[in-house]
């Protein structure tokens, strides 16, 4: 179904760029954003994990510089039956979390600085289980690839104002330079690149805390975690771009409060992730020995 999933939104993306393509300059317009959607889609598939890794200066830890994080890394991969990924350090004091990679076998987790500093280690063993599952169950293709794809969206909106600004270059339009094609596209943009986010569904994040509790032992790690990190996340800026948001544990932005908003929102409120979690205590679910 990832894979599917996958398959579909980058089609979505090489139909978006040909039609701002054709937008903005006519068949020629066309012709350069299918090349331009080509390499994206490549992009997007092959590097968009370092992309990702290399946007919050993430650091590659080996297994002196944290030995206690990558036995916990080591021990949580084994029950899951997946490689040992490679571990990562975010420079920041947001207490979050990510995983991303293609597949198992090229996959990455990272913590935040403020992660490690303020989770003890069951909590950290809880994180760490969170993005293991993610990893397992493949869904880091999708994050990763749907990062790429919500930037490159909003890349278009700038391409569009610019076009407004100094006049498009549609040789072939009969009508004409239409300002108002690039107005919607300038409006339309944003939306579809939010839209792309929700396309990964809030459900992945539940199933990812069920199989995080499960490789862990316990759902009491997590529970204790994600309080802290909610409670965390908003009180502590992080310089995260919108388009990356769905790849954290918790929502790295802040002032997305309110009922309305909510609706919008990638991640399931924390609430209701506990509440879930707290109903696996005393269930014969345990993974691993």
């Amino acid at each position: 179904m990832n894979t599917l999933k996958v398959g579909v939104l980058l089609v979505a993306l090489t139909a978006l760029f040909i039609f701002v393509g054709d937008a903005v300059g006519g068949r020629g317009g066309a012709m350069i954003a299918f090349a331009l959607a080509l390499v994206m889609n490549l992009v997007s598939y092959w590097f968009s994990d370092k992309i990702v890794l290399g946007m919050y200066g993430a650091r590659a830890l080996s297994p002196t510089d944290a030995p206690d994080l990558y036995r916990l890394v080591e021990r949580l991969s084994e029950r899951a039956g997946i490689p040992v990924p490679r571990l990562y350090v975010v420079p920041g004091e947001q207490p979050n979390a990510f995983a991303t990679g293609r597949d198992p076998a090229h996959a990455a987790v990272a913590v935040t600085a403020g992660l490690l500093h303020l989770l003890d280690t069951e909590e950290v063993e809880g994180v760490l289980a969170h993005e293991i599952a993610h990893i397992k169950h493949r869904d880091t293709l999708t994050m990763t690839v749907v990062a790429t794809i919500a930037g490159a969206v909003m890349l278009l909106a700038d391409m569009a104002r610019w076009a407004m600004i100094f006049g498009g270059a549609r040789s072939d339009d009969r009508e004409g330079n239409n300002p108002l094609v690039y107005l919607l596209i300038m409006i339309v943009a944003p939306i579809a690149a939010m839209l792309i986010q929700l396309a990964i569904s809030r459900a992945r994040e539940y199933e990812a805390d069920a199989t995080g509790a499960k490789l862990a032992g316990s759902p009491d790690g997590l529970i204790s975690a994600l309080r802290k990190l909610e409670q965390a996340s908003r009180m502590i800026p992080m310089q995260a771009s919108p388009s990356t948001a769905h790849m954290f544990i918790v929502n790295p932005l802040r002032g997305m409060g309110g009922t309305l908003m909510s609706l919008f929102m990638t991640h399931p409120p924390i609430e209701e992730r506990v509440r879930r979690l707290q109903q696996m205590r005393g269930s014969e679910w345990y993974l691993g020995g």
